[in-house]
Formats: C-alpha cells, structure tokens, sequence
C-alpha cells in the first residue's frame, strides 16, 4: 500500500501538541510489526514545512526545525494546519499561501485555532466547523458564513476536517487513520500512545468532570466526588441534597451556581462516561453495564447513548472496542 502524504504546516507561535500529537498517531501506524512498539514503517510519509524553511520557536518556547519551506512540498495528500498563538493575528502571507495551495490537498485538517487561518483564507465558508472552545465566539463573530459546532471535539464536512484544541487533535488523527486504514488499526494507535479513551466527534469536549467547575463548598465537592465514583447509586436531588446536608431546593440551586450545570446534568454525563469506559475497555453485556452505571435497564441506557452520541451501545462497541 502507498503510503499517504502528510503535511504539517509551521508557523512561530504554533502550539507544539497541535502539530506532535497528530504526527505521532499518523507515525505509530507502523508500530505492530513484532514486540518493538517503536517498530518503523509508518503509513503515512510526513513533512513539515514553515513559509521560509527556517525553524520555528512554539508557543511553549520549544523549537521545531522544518524540512523545508512550503512552496517546496509537494501536493500532499493531507494537509494538517495547527493552532496556537501564532494565530492571534494570522500572517498575511501564510494565509495567502493557503488560499492558494490548500484546496489542492485531498484532505484539509485543522487542529485548535488552525480553524481561524483556514476562516482567514475562505476555506471554511458555507461549512461546519470547530475550534478550541475559547475561541468558538470569535470564529463565528468574525467569520458568519461558517457553521461553529462549539461543542464538538471535532467537525468532518466533505474533505475539510476541524478539531477543538490540543488534545483533540489527536481524537481527529485517530478518526482520520480509522477512515483510511480501518478500525482495528485506529485502536491498536490508540493503544500504543496510552490513550485513555478514545472520543467519537460529536463527543463534548470536555469530559463532566472538565465541563463542570468545581464547587467551592466543600459539601457540594464531595457529592461531586460521590457522583463520580458511585454511578449506580440514587443520584436523584433528593438523595444528594441528604449527603450534602441541604434541602432539596437549596442543594439543586447551589449545585448548578457553584458548578455550573444541573444535578441531573451533571450525574448524565458521569454514568455515560462509565459506560462509555467499560463498553470499550470490558467484556460485561450491556445489561450488566446498564445496572453498574445506574441506567437499571439496558432500554434506558440506550435511549442515552443514541440522545448523546447519536448511536445506541452496541454500536458503540462494535466502533470502539477492537475486534477479538
């Protein structure tokens, strides 16, 4: 098989996870041959560039050397542009270069805030896109012919591909390996880079933990706590209002002021991120994780899964969990 080209555009100020995190998914493609996790024989050949071919300094102080300048790469297949600083105030020139030389890539990707070069160069009108989530209200303000998803870890429409910040990045280069190189694949990487858990697209991007604050009253961080570890328990405001030592009433209100989101918010995002854990990672039938996670019946688990994630458990697994 013909490897795929890859490349990652450099810039000064780029953020150092948007551009490593991808390249190091697309190159631990070749990782399974023997016991040598670190094994060659990637399938994707990649190439960084920046404008001139001269290093660049990252957001975070680190210095990445290019293999050469951009009007010198060939037509690649994937063209991978990262976020970071350095897009604050986009480089007129490197947004000419886009507009110009992008379209010609078979696939666009960008990670975090590469979204605001790719809106700069006109390449994300009339589309769905995301950026890291900081930035979502000033894609959209600047930009209002693009469609932001601001919730979302990452945004495939037609050959364009965006990613909220950082870390996603790699969800979207897990996403993009699966869609090129199968499944089995795409978790054998995820595997191979400790990845804890492997996110679909239209997966928040924070986990509940994350999305939530956390409660400055030291009663309401503990039912947090509570919460994450007991999914199975009655988590209803009643109950959590008596571990809390509060009334009902005063609990819910509390609860949503200090963290920012409902009781009931709160505890549907924690059971579907244990499910979620144990669907991938456990050999216990939906039936059994439904009880464990506090659903109490596979039907209402289902019925979570398909309003969250857009696919009922068993489909779930069978995307997410490699085959045997």
């Amino acid at each position: 098989m013909a490897k795929r080209s890859v490349l990652v555009v450099l810039f000064d100020g780029v953020q150092s996870l948007d551009v490593t995190g991808p390249v190091e998914v697309f190159d631990a493609t070749g990782r399974f041959g023997g016991d040598d996790p670190y094994g060659a024989g990637a399938h994707y050949e990649i190439r960084t560039a920046s404008l001139d071919g001269r290093p660049v300094r990252t957001s975070s102080g680190l210095t990445l050397v290019p293999d050469g300048r951009l009007d010198d790469a060939p037509v690649p297949h994937t063209l991978l542009v990262p976020g970071g600083q350095g897009t604050r105030a986009p480089d007129e020139d490197l947004v000419a270069w886009l507009r110009e030389h992008a379209p010609r890539a078979e696939r666009l990707v960008s990670v975090c805030t590469g979204a605001i070069l790719l809106a700069a160069a006109g390449l994300l009108d009339g589309r769905r896109a995301t950026t890291h989530w900081g930035f979502c209200d000033t894609l959209a303000r600047r930009h209002p012919e693009i469609r932001v998803e601001p919730d979302a870890i990452y945004v495939r429409d037609g050959h364009v591909a965006t990613s909220a910040g950082v870390t996603a990045g790699i969800d979207l280069a897990l996403a993009l390996v699966e869609e090129d190189l199968g499944r089995d694949t795409a978790l054998l990487v995820a595997r191979v880079l400790v990845v804890f858990l492997r996110r679909p697209g239209n997966q928040a991007q924070f986990s509940a933990q994350l999305s939530a604050q956390t409660a400055r009253r030291e009663p309401l961080r503990d039912v947090q706590q509570w919460i994450s570890e007991h999914p199975a328990e009655d988590l209803g405001v009643e109950a959590l209002a008596a571990r809390a030592r509060l009334s009902p009433r005063h609990f819910a209100r509390a609860f949503q002021a200090e963290t920012g989101m409902t009781p009931g918010r709160y505890v549907e995002r924690v059971r579907i991120e244990q499910a979620r854990r144990l669907l991938e990672d456990s050999g216990l039938g939906v039936e059994e994780i439904s009880r464990s996670c506090g659903y109490g019946t596979p039907e209402a688990m289902r019925r979570a899964f398909v309003k969250t994630l857009g696919v009922p458990p068993a489909e779930y697994r069978r995307r997410f969990r490699p085959a045997a």
